[in-house]
């Protein structure tokens, strides 16, 4: 069969350049071209990175879906059903929404594809598809194979170099995908041996770890830092602010070649931590981690949520002061979004404060339900104003590291990714971009 595998194009936030579309491809569409049997011929289309074919046959089409792109998703989803073409809808949207997707496609893939990939592949060959495709277990993440890089122009992103090591977050913040009924709810790391096949197959010394949470599973982490150490290379990750609690496993961490890691403060108001069920946060620790970092040449990203219900409209000046003061090196920030599927949407549904159904719309960038303790036009222009002012010539300058080694990298990322990245990505071609993300990448800089 000819089979296609199709990521729609993503919506942008008003902060965001092009660059962001063309940051990395999909790693579940590449494991997914990875467990398709050879006899079948598989074409990535990544509608971020150029523009969709869509007067192609192919044999059987699955598109990857998240909540900004479901609406695009649908409408490629409906012109390939027209020419008679089967399409399986994937991806956390759909594994967290089944029943709406299931109007728009022939079949859904529900959560991990691992062991049902060759099944979906076997039914639509005989043209026997079923509605949905669920594994009720966890997958053993050892069979997970190595996503297949070689299907890709990758000269059409930034970063080809991002590898995921676990799958889930042992915590269920309710404004989170891990709180919806489809997550299995085992934290689980791949084995250490297949992670790093996987990052030698990159040829590359520049990595970026795309789990939920790096740390997880504190004791997997510890062995694996420690196992890459001798691999000399420069690593960036996301992990939960409970890593203050593990001061050795910092150092351990930079001994192996962190670099900077994203890190989900998501507010420095602790009634608002406790009110989504975020227990491993404690905002009193949060500069003692911060400290900890920058003594360890570790760069931050603070990932900021606003719109809590204990949000006032002084919350953007208070937190900004706060980032400023601990000279963090880049912030980004989110409208809280009460994603269809989670804790948060079910209980904005029951409170009737859902104020805006367009799926676009939730890219965090956007208030979609009624604010508790400011409008949402406070709200809104809050968020912008905080990316304004975070990013002024005057709040670069004041957040300079301390660290000489530091301040290359931190001066392109603020200056030519955010502050001037919709220029400098409009006057330069796509065929440079992947070259400006080699020379980031150089300067070892994670970028959001």
């Amino acid at each position: 069969m000819k089979i296609k595998l199709i990521q729609p194009r993503m919506s942008l936030r008003p902060m965001d350049s092009k660059f962001k579309r063309v940051m990395s491809p999909s790693v579940a569409l590449l494991v997914l071209a990875a467990l398709t049997p050879g006899e079948h011929q598989v074409e990535l289309a990544d509608e971020n990175a150029k523009k969709l074919n869509l007067h192609d046959q192919p044999d059987l089409v699955g598109i990857t879906v998240n909540v900004d792109t479901s609406k695009r998703a649908y409408e490629i989803a409906a012109h390939y059903r027209a020419k008679g073409i089967p399409v399986i809808l994937g991806g956390i949207h759909v594994s967290a929404n089944p029943e709406e997707a299931l109007q728009f496609a022939d079949a859904v893939c529900i959560g991990e594809a691992e062991t049902l990939w060759a099944t979906i592949l076997a039914d639509a060959e005989k043209g026997r598809l079923k509605k949905q495709y669920y594994h009720s277990h966890p997958t053993d993440l050892g069979i997970t194979p190595v996503p297949k890089w070689e299907i890709l122009n990758q000269a059409n992103y930034l970063y080809t170099n991002t590898v995921l090591t676990s799958r889930g977050c042992p915590f269920r913040c309710e404004f989170c995908y891990n709180s919806c009924d489809y997550v299995h709810k085992l934290f689980r790391n791949k084995p250490i041996e297949n992670v790093i096949r996987e990052i030698e197959n990159l040829s590359t010394k520049q990595v970026m770890f795309i789990d939920d949470n790096f740390i997880g599973n504190v004791a997997w982490t510890r062995e694996f830092v420690r196992e890459i150490k001798p691999l000399g290379l420069k690593w960036h990750a996301a992990v939960s602010a409970n890593l203050v609690n593990y001061p050795q496993l910092i150092q351990e961490m930079r001994a192996s070649g962190c670099q900077s890691l994203f890190i989900g403060f998501e507010t420095i108001n602790q009634a608002s931590i406790q009110g989504v069920n975020k227990s491993q946060n404690n905002v009193i620790r949060y500069e003692e981690l911060i400290s900890l970092l920058h003594q360890n040449d570790i760069m931050v990203n603070a990932s900021l949520v606003f719109g809590f219900d204990e949000h006032r409209p002084e919350v953007f000046k208070d937190t900004l002061e706060w980032l400023v003061k601990n000279k963090i090196e880049t912030m980004t920030a989110h409208i809280l979004t009460p994603y269809p599927g989670t804790q948060l949407y079910r209980k904005f549904v029951e409170q009737n404060r859902i104020i805006d159904f367009d799926t676009t719309h939730y890219n965090t960038s956007h208030v979609v339900f009624r604010p508790q303790n400011m409008t949402a036009e406070e709200l809104y222009q809050g968020y912008l104003t905080i990316y304004k002012e975070f990013y002024s010539f005057q709040n670069i300058i004041r957040r300079i590291p301390d660290s000489s080694k530091q301040r290359i990298p931190y001066l392109l990322f603020n200056l030519c990714y955010r502050k001037f990245g919709k220029v400098v990505s409009r006057i330069m071609p796509l065929s440079w971009m992947n070259r400006l993300g080699k020379m980031v990448r150089h300067f070892s800089y994670g970028i959001d």
